[in-house]
């Protein structure tokens, strides 16, 4: 487990310990999740980034307990700091509130999910039910979680789609979302999850399939709203450039597991695991020169039923030491100001190796 400093980890709003979440197939058991360990602090926004399959979409959604089968999460912590009191009213633990321990059906856990803590989920045109009325979601998660008529409910959606820029509010309150574009149908999954005041907001690749304009658009929307309001924002992500435009901190997964972890100047100036390295030399750059080939990084990632032994990158990382990183599970070590998975960073280990080489 990752060890942090004592006021960053009193000023966490959210903090997964060691959390696993794995898919039982007849094929085998894939370990989408395998040891996560990050916190959000209060009022920053934290980017979760790495390639497709990494796992970040099913870490997001551990933390709300929407798992589906065959997954489920079988080991870890998710500690929840959202108040001072325990979803059942009853005076919350000096730990926080484990959400990873509570029933994911069970009425504690939804008092907590989509008024402490909402989801903005990817593709909103798939999010949103055709058979439903934009005011149908939001009446809906409004009188949910606040004591308020169906009228009252009608006339804060209102005001809430104002809020996310869409024109003519009165008028979208009661259009399917077939009838809106997908920058518009993302802007109402933005109010639904703003509905309650959240104090976390979980937001999964919401820009993904947004045109460029649209994009900008939205991302200086979740700014605003974070400046109004001082939510947390745990951003999911594989377009760096987001990252570097809204990120206070920076987390990299790969195969499950976090590599590396750092303020976004510490990532994006002096990155210490290869694979954030690679990540970065595979940006296109402006005035490389119409000749000049893309960098990638070499290899595929592994199949989830095949996990190779030892550091999960070694197949394709350039600076890997045969008989040490094909075979040691690499540790958490403090390199530069990040945390890094790597054994580079640890001279005891890299000498026992070229030993062994």
């Amino acid at each position: 487990m990752i060890t942090e400093g004592k006021d960053r980890m009193s000023d966490a709003l959210l903090r997964i310990e060691g959390l696993k979440t794995h898919f039982f197939l007849d094929e085998g058991t894939v370990r989408s999740v395998d040891g996560v360990d990050l916190t959000v602090p209060r009022g920053k926004t934290v980017c979760l980034v790495g390639e497709s399959g990494c796992g970040k979409s099913v870490t997001a959604r551990s933390v709300l307990g929407l798992v589906d089968a065959p997954g489920r999460i079988v080991e870890g912590s998710v500690w929840w700091h959202g108040g001072d009191r325990g979803p059942g009213g009853e005076a919350a633990a000096a730990g926080g509130v484990d959400l990873a321990a509570l029933d994911q059906r069970g009425e504690q856990l939804r008092r907590i999910r989509g008024n402490e803590i909402s989801m903005v989920f990817q593709e909103p045109m798939a999010s949103l039910s055709p058979m439903y009325t934009v005011g149908d979601y939001l009446v809906e998660t409004i009188r949910l979680h606040r004591p308020v008529s169906k009228k009252e409910a009608r006339e804060q959606g209102v005001g809430l789609l104002r809020r996310v820029g869409i024109p003519r509010p009165e008028q979208r309150l009661d259009a399917y979302p077939f009838q809106l574009s997908g920058g518009m149908c993302q802007r109402v999954m933005i109010a639904i999850a703003l509905a309650c005041g959240p104090s976390l907001l979980i937001a999964d690749e919401p820009t993904t399939a947004l045109d460029v304009t649209t994009q900008a658009r939205i991302l200086d929307l979740l700014r605003e709203l974070q400046d109004e309001t001082e939510m947390s924002m745990l951003f999911i992500t594989h377009d760096l450039g987001v990252v570097a435009e809204l990120a206070d901190e920076v987390v990299v997964m790969y195969l499950g597991t976090v590599v590396e972890q750092g303020s976004v100047d510490d990532i994006f100036h002096a990155p210490q695991h290869p694979y954030t390295r690679a990540l970065l030399d595979s940006i296109p750059t402006m005035g490389a020169g119409t000749r000049q080939r893309l960098r990638s990084i070499q290899g595929q990632v592994p199949h989830p039923l095949n996990r190779p032994p030892g550091c999960p990158f070694h197949p394709r990382c350039d600076q890997a030491i045969a008989g040490l990183c094909d075979t040691v599970d690499p540790p958490y070590l403090r390199a530069g100001n990040s945390l890094s998975r790597c054994v580079l960073h640890d001279p005891e280990l890299v000498s026992a190796g070229k030993e062994l080489s």
